[in-house]
């Protein structure tokens, strides 16, 4: 009796909090499909009497939303493949050999995670302007990168830990060198751990937005979390259009969780364990 109702006020508990995390997505959603007058009305719906894609229709009328999206997917794309490459070397070498001032070079990437990032912007800002590198989108790659090295770093050198040493060492014995190893014999194993942090790091570049603002005023190098902005005016929110342009936006992750979902369980599985 008492299982039965343990079990019960579980179920009831995942309900509830089923319910708190997908509300908020149906919202989103329905408001993208509802007329100006519907998301305005009184008392509330929950459901709308009339389904419209105007807002959807909008969000292209009103401004260069395409554009936003591949600038968007360019930036977030080239950024992560370069903090894979670079993180991945480096994650490799703090995880597999021990050096001067090994543990002083971790406690600096850890520490640059509790620093909160705006208080980086006006140097960054000053930085770029001397490279000549404003309304240009190499600056948010520049700065994308070097901002998700270190975390990204952290998060591969767990997942080399979990990896016998020996797996490279019967390699060079074979012939290969070091480098070769682990291009030939560690990658294809870390690939779950690759494919996690390289998601990671799509995700955080396809979301900033406060770099993205002080970096790029031309409209046609703006990226999506900008043009989302945009629809917060002085007097007025645009609904409507931000919520079909939120539910746009989310459309890319969704496909890129989609097809990596089950590297990104294995990768996280393997992540947790220390070898």
């Amino acid at each position: 009796m008492k299982q039965r109702a343990l079990t019960g006020l579980k179920s009831l508990y995942l309900a509830i909090f089923f319910l708190i995390m997908v509300f908020p997505l149906y919202w989103i959603v329905i408001t993208s499909l509802k007329p100006r007058k519907e998301i305005f009305s009184l008392p509330i719906r929950y459901w709308p009497e009339k389904f419209t894609f105007e807002n959807y229709a909008n969000i292209f009328k009103v401004s260069k939303f395409h554009v936003y999206i591949g600038n968007s997917l360019l930036i977030s794309v080239i950024a992560a493949l370069i903090v894979i490459c670079i993180a991945t070397l480096s994650g490799y070498v703090m995880a597999r050999f021990q050096f001067r001032g090994h543990k002083q070079i971790m406690m600096a990437f850890f520490l640059t995670q509790m620093l909160p990032g705006f208080i980086s912007l006006a140097p960054l800002y000053l930085l770029m302007a001397d490279m000549n590198l404003i309304n240009n989108r190499f600056s948010l790659v520049l700065a994308y990168t070097v901002m998700l090295i270190p975390f990204s770093t952290i998060m591969l050198r767990g997942f080399f830990q979990r990896i016998p040493s020996s797996l490279e060492e019967a390699a060079m014995i074979d012939g290969c060198s070091r480098l070769t190893a682990l291009i030939r014999v560690i990658i294809p194993v870390m690939l779950p751990g690759i494919a996690s942090t390289f998601i990671f790091a799509f995700v955080q570049n396809w979301n900033e937005l406060f770099m993205a603002v002080m970096f790029i005023d031309d409209e046609n190098l703006k990226t999506l979390p900008v043009a989302m902005n945009s629809f917060v005016m002085k007097f007025d929110v645009d609904w409507g259009s931000m919520s079909a342009g939120t539910v746009l936006s989310v459309i890319p992750t969704v496909v890129l969780f989609a097809f990596a979902q089950r590297y990104i369980v294995e990768g996280l599985t393997q992540g947790a364990e220390k070898g």
